[in-house]
Order: structure tokens, then C-alpha cells, then sequence
């Protein structure tokens, strides 16, 4: 039996715990993740704090599911990357697979609630094998309940754009043909297997948007770049934007210009913001005159009509395969000006006005070299932003692992045309640093409203691009490679040269830039000065030499940092303020994904999509993967 003093010690700590748990549930509310980039402007910032800097380390798997999207053997699994974000809507976790599978989880056990198969014919070829994500939208007509009333939309890699039930996984048959728009329409379709949708679609009010994903530098002539807006309810084409109108001019004509990547919105002012990418084909201009608006840009459109509102190019005239690969970051500046911030495969970052593109930071044009290649002429300059990783390689930066390796990384370099960053392809050789992987590739990057940090992954990776007469390219094209990552042909048919590019590694393998390799690193927005940068990743365990990575960076308002991207499988947690790695993990295969977080039952979790990239070589798998704290 209690003493009286031990009543009142009980019931004061039954109180106490009783505040505790009231304090902890309003801290722990649940949150969603409802966009791939968790809001419509692509900030990949949550308001979770369960998990912070100081608790991080303690994160164990909370649950692991896999697809199965690897169990049936076939030649497209060879280049099959899984580099899906699972959203978060109305307490069901959706993801996609490479083959545009998608799946409704339980957030917090993984149980699978619902699957569709597109059903696609995985024994032809494609240019890519990935789908990045899934968008959702609510009917706000519809009863609570109705079929439909929730749709998860997909574009698959055979270029359809699909509507699903939320609650069943089942087509919405009003939608398009029976669930389904043909994308194929109205692109003069050359390549099947070359044209189709790799991201998420954007889904702006009651129009979802889409770009698509050209297979680069087959030809000239490519199928036309343009990104169409649709009624959600019905399917109904509602508007077309084409980046390079001025490509049918071109004789023959050019194609792509295509927004591959994700795109943003801003709903408020009826925006959506469009990355472009390069005018086909990436490494001989001749044929494309002038500065190539509005390729290689970042454009916003009216999202209800497609209406162009501004544009803003990163590179003119693009001879480099400098796509703007990643989604814009939608964000406020210090003085409450809306604005939107561009990450670059140039590793360049740009601030700019949201509505009207004028720069926030200096943005200067600079003089870059000339090219060599008869026929064509590159721009003469160049826009300047934020530099975030090294530009240009000089025989003196040549890196190896032993004097014999660093000769013969110099040996090259002293062989090519290396004179920084945009100097054009050669047919002698030139160095492209940063190379076409980045710089910021997919990956885009993260903000952090509480410190206006803009935190991104970049690569260190040099390419070697070499321009090849027509006359000699069947000679060598008759021994091209599988692996883009080792070494590339292509024909670039109507232009006179081909192409060769390989990533620029010494002898044994070892790049020939210096370490690290790969990064993780903040930007000060309000400033342009960088606030830190750390490796990511390693190929050396115990040495910090970061790797080549795509996949992009999280951040909490618990100021945590996830990523994983490297090639040696882990998963990071970083502290956002300093960039101190306070938590890693070893994946079962490939991290080349970007994670995610959310609240359910009070609880945090953080996931990420382990499958391995087939294209960079990492261990290839099936998984999805939940943290949280025990």
C-alpha cells in the first residue's frame, strides 16, 4: 500500500508524463510528403524534428519492401536504375519501379495495400529504364469516397501518361483512353524506345504537366521537346509549349530541347517552371545557329494555358550536354521576394526574381573559348552564378594514385583542348570539367528555410569528348560500349561529326581530377558564399575521397540532413548547420535515389529506394527502405 506522500508522487509524475505526451504529440503531428520534391516547388524541406542532430545516430529499419522489379531476367535490367521518391497522400505511401510498376504501401509497417503494371514491353529497347516518382492530386468536386476522387498520376517510360485510383490502384476510365494519354502524338515520334517520361509528372490546379526524355545525340533531327498541360478529370490536351520553335527552320530540322527533369509550381500565381534541356545534338552546333532559346534554360509558363511568362538560360548555344537536369527550387529571398533558385550541371547556381527572372545574385557574361570545328560557332560568352565545384582542368591538376597514373592522366590533358569550363569539342580532344554528369545532375537540391541554405550533391567528374568525322565514325562506332559511364559512341546522323565521350579516369580506373570526388555542400542564398561542403561517400573505406553520385539531399526542421547518391551504398545523415555526418547506414543495394520523410502515429520515419543504377554500376535491387528511432 502507497503512503499518502507516494499518492501525490505518483499523480504528479502521472502529470507530468501526461504533459510530456500532449508536448510530444504536438511536436510529432503527423506531416505527409505530397510532392516529389515534398512541396510543388521542389524545397525537399519537412517540418519533422522527432529525428534531430542529437538523436540521428540512434535510427535503426523500421521496414523493408521489395517490388519484385528485378525477379523476372531480361537484358533491360542491365541499365534499370530505381530512382524513385515515394510520396505521401491521405495516409497511403505510392512509389514507382523503372518499368512504371506502382505501389501503395502502409507508411508505417511497408504492407503493401495495391500494385499496377503498366504492362510494358520490357524486351524492346529504351534510352533509360527509371521512373523518379508519382504524383497525386484531389478531386475537390468529388465525394469523399468516389472512384477516383484521389489520383496518382505516372508517365511511363513507353511515353503514356496514366491515371490511377488512389484508393484501389485501378485506371480512372475517364481519363484519356481508358486511364491513359498516348504521348507519343504531335512529337514526330523518330525512335521508339527513345522518347519518354522518366519524372514526375507536375500537377498545377486542375492541368497536369508534362516533358519528356529524348535519347540524346542519336540525330539532328529528334522528336520535338515539348511539354503539354492536361485536364486531370478528362485528359483533354489543354495546352502545348515548344522550348525551340525555331527548330523546324533548321534544315534538317532540330528536335529536343525537352524538360526531362521534374518541373515546379507555384499554384498562388498560376506558374509552372520548366527545365530544359539541350537542342539535339549536344556536341555540334552548326546546324542549331545562335544562342538556342529556349534550350537550356528555365522558363515559367502560365500553368492554366502554357503562355510563356519569362525564360532564363544558363548556357547559350549548348555544346556540353549541359541539360538544367534538376527542378528549380521555389523559395523567398530576405527581402520577401518570391524567387527560385537553379542548380546546374556547370555546378553553377543562379538566384532569380520568380516573376519575372531577373537575377538576385550578380549574373555576368563572360568571355569562354572559341571553338576549332569548321561549320560551326560557339557562343562567346557564357553567364557566370555561383560557382560550386571546380572548373576547367590544368596539366598540373592531374591527379593519380601513383606518379606513373598522374603522367598519364597529364599526358592527356596535355594532348586535349582543356581551357576551363565551355571550351567546345575538338576533334583532337577536349576536356569537359564538369563533365555532363554534373555538377548537379537529377539530383536538384534542398532549402532550408531556418538557415537559407540551399544543400545539393555535386560531382567532380571530368569527361574527354572527342568529335569524330563522319567519314571514319563507322570504323569506331562498331565498337561502342554499353556503359555511358566508361565510354560513349554516338552518330549524331546529320551532322558531320560523331561523337566518342568517355569519363576521364587514369589507367586503373581512378579519376583524373583531384578528390573528392563527389560532394555534399550548402549555399548561403541570401549571400552566394558557400557555408560547407564534405565528401560524400567514399571508393576507399576510411578515406574520404566522395564518389560520384546522383540522387539528392533532405533536409528537417530537426536540422538533419539525408542523402545517400554515392556508389558505396550508404545513406547519410548530416548536420545541417555544419555539415558534420552524425549517422550512416549500408544500404542493401544502390542508394542512387533521393529520400524522404513524414509523420504517422506520431512517429518519424525517413525512406529510401535501394535498387542500384545500372549505368554507374552500383548494386542493383529492389528495396525500399524505413528509418526511425526505436
Amino acid at each position: 500500500m502507497k503512503t499518502t506522500s507516494g499518492v501525490w508522487a505518483a499523480l504528479a509524475l502521472a502529470i507530468l508524463v501526461g504533459h510530456g505526451a500532449r508536448d510530444c504529440a504536438a511536436q510529432t503531428k503527423d506531416l505527409g510528403w505530397p510532392n516529389y520534391g515534398n512541396d510543388a516547388g521542389g524545397g525537399r524541406f519537412s517540418e519533422a524534428k522527432q529525428i534531430d542532430r542529437s538523436n540521428v545516430g540512434q535510427l535503426k529499419v523500421a521496414w523493408t519492401f521489395r517490388t519484385g522489379a528485378l525477379d523476372e531476367k531480361r537484358d533491360l535490367n542491365e541499365k534499370a536504375t530505381f530512382e524513385a521518391t515515394p510520396i505521401l497522400v491521405d495516409g497511403k505511401l505510392y512509389l514507382s519501379t523503372p518499368w512504371g510498376q506502382v505501389f501503395a504501401l502502409d507508411p508505417a509497417t511497408g504492407t503493401k495495400i495495391w500494385e499496377f503494371d503498366p504492362d510494358l514491353d520490357l524486351l524492346r529497347g529504351y534510352s533509360e529504364a527509371t521512373s523518379r516518382g508519382v504524383s497525386a492530386w484531389h478531386d475537390a468536386k468529388a465525394k469523399r469516397g468516389s472512384v477516383c476522387a484521389l489520383r496518382i498520376f505516372i508517365g511511363t517510360i513507353s511515353a503514356r501518361l496514366i491515371a490511377l485510383d488512389g484508393a484501389t490502384g485501378k485506371p480512372c476510365e475517364d481519363f484519356g483512353e481508358h486511364g491513359q494519354v498516348d504521348l507519343t502524338r504531335d512529337v514526330e515520334l523518330r525512335d521508339a524506345g527513345d522518347y519518354q517520361v522518366t519524372s514526375a509528372p507536375a500537377v498545377a490546379g486542375d492541368v497536369v504537366i508534362t516533358g519528356s526524355s529524348i535519347g540524346d545525340n542519336r540525330a539532328v533531327r529528334l522528336e520535338r521537346g515539348i511539354v503539354r498541360g492536361f485536364d486531370v478529370r478528362t485528359g483533354r490536351q489543354l495546352w502545348s509549349w515548344d522550348p525551340i520553335p525555331w527548330g523546324k527552320d533548321t534544315k534538317p530540322r532540330t528536335g529536343a530541347g525537352n524538360a526531362w527533369s521534374t518541373l515546379s509550381v507555384d499554384a498562388e500565381r498560376n506558374l509552372v517552371f520548366v527545365p530544359t534541356g539541350s537542342a539535339a545534338p549536344d556536341y555540334f552546333g552548326g546546324i542549331r545557329k545562335g544562342d538556342n532559346k529556349w534550350a537550356n534554360s528555365v522558363v515559367a509558363l502560365k500553368a492554366s494555358t502554357g503562355e510563356f511568362v519569362w525564360g532564363f538560360q544558363v548556357v547559350h548555344h549548348d555544346l556540353w550536354d549541359y541539360d538544367v537536369a534538376s527542378q528549380p527550387t521555389l523559395f523567398t529571398w530576405k527581402d520577401k521576394t518570391p524567387a527560385i533558385a537553379i542548380t546546374t550541371k556547370m555546378g553553377r547556381v543562379f538566384v532569380l526574381n520568380r516573376l519575372n527572372g531577373k537575377p538576385l545574385l550578380p549574373v555576368e557574361e563572360v568571355a569562354v573559348p572559341k571553338t576549332d570545328i569548321p561549320g560551326d560557332e560557339a557562343w562567346p560568352t557564357q553567364p557566370s552564378g555561383i560557382s560550386t565545384v571546380p572548373e576547367g582542368l590544368k596539366v598540373s591538376d592531374a591527379f593519380g594514385n601513383t606518379e606513373e597514373e598522374r603522367k598519364w592522366c597529364a599526358d592527356r590533358i596535355a594532348a586535349s583542348r582543356s581551357e576551363g569550363i565551355f571550351t567546345p569539342p575538338s576533334v583532337q580532344g577536349t576536356i569537359v570539367y564538369p563533365g555532363n554528369a554534373g555538377g548537379v545532375n537529377w539530383s536538384s537540391s534542398a532549402f532550408d528555410p531556418q538557415r537559407h541554405l540551399l544543400i545539393m550533391n555535386t560531382n567532380h567528374l571530368a569527361m574527354r569528348v572527342q568529335l569524330i568525322d563522319r567519314d571514319k565514325l563507322q570504323d569506331v562506332y562498331d565498337n561502342r560500349q554499353k556503359n555511358r559511364m566508361t565510354g560513349e559512341f554516338a552518330r549524331q546522323s546529320g551532322a558531320p561529326y560523331g561523337l566518342y565521350r568517355e569519363s576521364f579516369l587514369g589507367p586503373k580506373g581512378t579519376p583524373c581530377t583531384p578528390p573528392p570526388w563527389g560532394t555534399t555542400e550548402a549555399i548561403d542564398l541570401f549571400t552566394g558564399a558557400k557555408a560547407w561542403d564534405v565528401p560524400l561517400g567514399s571508393y576507399v573505406k576510411d578515406k574520404h575521397t566522395g564518389t560520384v553520385n546522383f540522387g539528392g539531399p533532405i533536409v528537417t526542421a530537426g536540422g538533419v540532413v539525408f542523402t545517400a547518391a554515392s556508389m558505396d551504398n550508404m545513406m547519410h545523415a548530416f548536420d545541417a548547420e555544419s555539415g558534420k555526418e552524425n549517422w550512416s547506414y549500408e544500404l542493401p543495394a544502390g542508394g542512387q535515389a533521393t529520400p524522404m520523410t513524414y509523420v504517422v502515429g506520431g512517429k518519424q520515419y525517413v525512406v529510401i529506394a535501394a535498387g542500384g543504377h545500372g549505368k554507374l554500376g552500383t548494386k542493383q535491387g529492389d528495396y525500399v527502405v524505413a528509418f526511425a528511432l526505436p
